[in-house]
């Protein structure tokens, strides 16, 4: 399972996104794809950005069951607390 969360976005690259994973609500998409497709997309995410930002949860065999990866700046921080993924909320 791949959820990706993205911010302040081109809508051409939410639409490209769109032929890989269902888009749940605006800028919320969810799918399962190969590792190689999602790392393509990460790569495509990363180059297309243009100031915006992506929160990428992804299942993992870590205790949680998942992990995060982020890029840019987005609204809610992920922290990492004694190996525990948390969200953060700056003030």
């Amino acid at each position: 399972m791949l959820i990706l969360l993205l911010e302040k976005v081109p809508r051409g690259l939410r639409g490209e996104l769109t032929r890989w994973m269902l888009e749940a609500k605006t800028g919320v998409f969810v799918g399962s794809v190969s590792g190689m497709v999602r790392e393509r997309l990460w790569e495509k995410l990363g180059d297309e950005l243009r100031g915006g930002s992506c929160i990428m949860i992804l299942s993992d065999n870590k205790e949680q069951g998942f992990s995060m990866r982020i890029l840019g700046e987005p609204s809610r921080q992920v922290v990492d607390f004694e190996g525990l993924s948390l969200i953060r909320v700056p003030e």
